[in-house]
């Protein structure tokens, strides 16, 4: 009976997130986010470390996208980028009246999904596959819809909606374009960067005007949002 030879090294199946992030050439950050949203086989020990799938992990290589800027590539990370998307944001806010029409309610779920969008919009760049990608995207577009109704159920109107949207979007535009130059991208890389930003935009806005739009004059929520 062959015996396996003790000089062979097995490789274990669990990995931890720094072996993990550097099989992969992500950001530990970056495999917490896939793994708090499911899109990567992980679990927590009782000591509170996460474990990787190997075998998982190696499905996602080599990326779909050869020559694709990430994020992790251009020295940038997420949580960075959100938090100036989320200073210039401040600005924004205060040229949208209709914000004040709202309850406090709608406010923090408001927040709540733009943040969520951020999140969704962010991690799509670091996406090494196309199914990852689009799962964050997917994400990104149900809050972006749900924004929308919440606008619409209290007598905001598509034009205003629509508008809000915009002046969110210049600011994310504007940063990653920022990014390109301040991390030398040729032109190339800067169109490709920008376009895959605009692609997203777009299917957000798409999204907005769907969301808005699915309201009707019999949903019992708008009524009631629109009674005296």
């Amino acid at each position: 009976m062959a015996t396996q030879d003790p000089r062979v090294r097995i490789r274990p199946e669990w990995m931890s997130i720094h072996e993990a992030s550097a099989l992969v050439g992500v950001s530990p950050a970056t495999l917490r986010r896939w793994s708090d949203a499911g899109d990567i086989r992980s679990f927590t020990t009782p000591g509170g470390h996460r474990r990787f799938s190997r075998s998982a992990l190696a499905r996602l290589l080599p990326t779909d996208q050869p020559g694709r800027s990430t994020l992790d590539h251009l020295g940038e990370t997420p949580q960075r980028m959100a938090r100036v998307y989320r200073h210039e944001v401040a600005r924004t806010l205060e040229r949208i009246p209709w914000l004040g029409r709202l309850d406090d309610g709608d406010r923090i779920q408001l927040r709540e999904h733009g943040r969520r969008i951020t999140a969704a919009m962010l991690g799509s760049f670091d996406a090494p596959t196309a199914g990852i990608r689009e799962a964050s995207m997917s994400a990104a577009e149900a809050s972006a819809a749900e924004c929308a109704r919440i606008a619409g159920r209290r007598g905001v109107g598509m034009s205003e909606t629509v508008e809000a949207f915009l002046r969110f979007r210049m600011p994310f535009l504007q940063e990653l374009a920022g990014v390109a130059r301040r991390r030398g991208l040729d032109t190339l890389e800067t169109t490709r960067l920008l376009e895959a930003a605009t692609e997203a935009v777009d299917r957000l806005l798409t999204a907005v005007m769907h969301g808005h739009a699915g309201l009707t004059a019999g949903d019992p929520a708008t009524a009631k949002a629109k009674r005296p």
